[in-house]
């Protein structure tokens, strides 16, 4: 048979994957493999060269061992491993992988127990009730199937912003290398546009000829254009379908007509280059992340587009966790990691004690920790400072997690929900409000609660909840860890319009997490949410000032 290519041997080490975890043992061996493949996803030199030329080790996750099943994956088109493990489980059961939440070993139960073997059993299967019945799976996984089936059907061919990232960068980094006559390398796709999950993976490159298209594994698309049309080309392959449509309208009324070679009146071409097509329509430039067809063309003509926030403008870092609760970092650690990022402030918000399952701080921890902070603050000097925050569950009834005593010892408050999720809309909206209200709360944490491709957030009045928040002068939360990426973007415009700050946090529980914040500033500039909307574009002295006189209205209040 003829050798496979990248694509068809990362189509298969993925398949090992899955078979490998749903075989037990060591994790880690299942996730090598699923690396190495999304590392092949992302190659551009063809794989063949790298075997003759024994490189394969240079391939991010390959080792030796997974080296020489990608040579006999290419050669043979099959793995004498991998042949033993088709013989255990049918093909079928690994699509049960794809649903959120359903981690291998129940995946192999509901095969063994209830004989389940594809995805369209398993949605029948729990829609007639026969899950809830069986002994160690039960009602809750039935219910999480239901919902999940959903969300990975919604989801499906879609990646997260960081991985999407990862495999782009690699594949960015590979065409330079292998293909060095190419000029002007650049992401385009849902990529560019910020999108939360990505989908479309596109680079756009110049070459001295036009145009050819050529796709790799895992949908990645390779997109070569000349200079002349170079511009329109990274326009369609950006998109969004959307957006190119509204232009292409404008273009007809203009008397012009737009299409993936440029901006023509009749057969002149008279713009090739992105910036010049939207000069050519009396249009400022359009940032990408703004082009969904949601009202932005109109926006440019009245000179209204926003100035979107850039990550330069942030200066500290709100709702951070240390090994206080559930992170793996000392406060320390986590403080100097954030100054050697150049930020002027690091605001810890550790779990409240409430938080059982993450180690929620307790009176005396917090105090502890208050000791610690202003240890460190005094050696720290003026241009840098630990803002002493805590991450305050909000409890079933919209009460905070600590006495008043407790909570206005802290410089901010971010209250979020970690559970009672499946609360009716009504119910879970108050819960809220009652927590937006509280003269404690500085900022409202991941509002929806989801997770992307994971779980859909609870049921709330979301308008409802942004007026309050513009009301009681809460802050509301752009959570940037990309498995949330909380609150959506669709809603930032009418937080914005109610009056609302909001506060790009990266919830992070790790020196490595702490880089989220750039997810965060892509949602905020996708939303449309200009610098001098955001707290955490303030100074040190800035956002001292401005707690300083929340607690002073708290005070007066009290």
């Amino acid at each position: 048979m003829p050798s496979l290519d990248a694509r068809g041997v990362a189509s298969l080490l993925r398949e090992y994957a899955q078979r490998t975890a749903l075989r037990g043992g060591n994790p880690y061996r299942a996730k090598a493999y699923s690396r190495a493949a999304d590392s092949l996803a992302a190659l551009i030199v063809p794989l063949d060269v790298l075997i003759d030329e024994d490189r394969l080790t240079e391939i991010p996750g390959v080792g030796d061992a997974i080296a020489d099943i990608i040579t006999k994956l290419h050669k043979t088109g099959s793995h004498p491993s991998l042949e033993k493990l088709r013989k255990e489980i049918p093909a079928g059961v690994l699509e049960m992988l794809a649903v959120p939440g359903l981690r291998p070993e129940k995946v192999l139960r509901l095969y063994k127990d209830l004989g389940i073997g594809s995805l369209s059993e398993l949605e029948a299967a729990a829609k007639d009730d026969r899950i809830k019945k069986a002994k160690g799976l039960g009602a809750t996984l039935q219910t999480k199937i239901l919902q999940n089936l959903a969300i990975a059907k919604s989801g499906e061919g879609r990646l997260h912003l960081h991985r999407a990232a990862a495999l782009l960068a690699q594949a960015e980094d590979s065409i330079r290398k292998s293909r060095p006559e190419l000029k002007r390398v650049t992401i385009a796709g849902d990529f560019r546009r910020g999108c939360e999950l990505v989908g479309d993976l596109t680079i756009v490159a110049e070459a001295a000829k036009h145009k050819t298209s050529t796709p790799s594994a895992n949908g990645l698309r390779i997109q070569v254009s000349d200079r002349k049309h170079f511009g329109a080309a990274l326009l369609f392959a950006t998109g969004s379908a959307a957006h190119i449509e509204q232009l292409q309208a404008l273009a007809a009324e203009k008397g012009m007509r737009l299409d993936a070679d440029g901006l023509h009146k009749g057969r002149t071409l008279i713009a090739g280059e992105e910036a010049d097509i939207y000069q050519a329509f009396g249009l400022p430039f359009i940032d990408p992340e703004l082009r969904e067809g949601r009202g932005e063309i109109e926006a440019a003509l009245k000179g209204k587009l926003p100035k979107l926030v850039t990550d330069q403008d942030l200066r500290g870092i709100l709702h951070c966790h240390t090994d206080a609760s559930d992170g793996t970092e000392t406060l320390e650690t986590m403080a100097k990691a954030t100054r050697k990022r150049g930020f002027e402030y690091f605001g810890v918000a550790d779990h409240s004690k409430s938080a059982h399952y993450a180690g929620g701080l307790s009176v005396e921890e917090i105090a502890q920790q208050h000791r610690e902070a202003d240890r460190l603050n005094k050696r720290f000097g003026k241009d840098f400072r630990i803002l002493k925050g805590i991450e305050s569950d909000i409890l079933a009834d919209g009460s905070l997690d600590y006495d008043d005593d407790v909570l206005e010892r802290f410089d901010f408050v971010v209250a979020s929900i970690h559970g009672r999720f499946k609360l009716d809309r009504k119910a879970q909206t108050q819960r809220l409000l009652r927590a937006i209200s509280n003269p404690h709360t500085t900022i409202i944490g991941h509002m929806t609660g989801r997770q992307l491709q994971r779980r859909p957030g609870y049921e709330i009045d979301v308008e409802k909840v942004l007026r309050a928040c513009a009301k009681h002068d809460v802050v509301v939360e752009i959570n940037a860890h990309p498995w949330r990426l909380d609150l959506d973007w669709r809603w930032h415009q009418a937080a914005l319009e109610f009056g609302c700050m909001m506060s790009i946090n990266p919830d992070a529980h790790s020196i490595p997490e702490l880089d989220h914040m750039h997810w965060g500033v892509q949602m905020a500039r996708k939303g449309g949410v200009p610098a001098d909307r955001v707290l955490n574009v303030m100074t040190l002295a800035e956002i001292t000032r401005y707690l300083r006189q929340k607690r002073r209205s708290l005070a007066r209040a009290a």
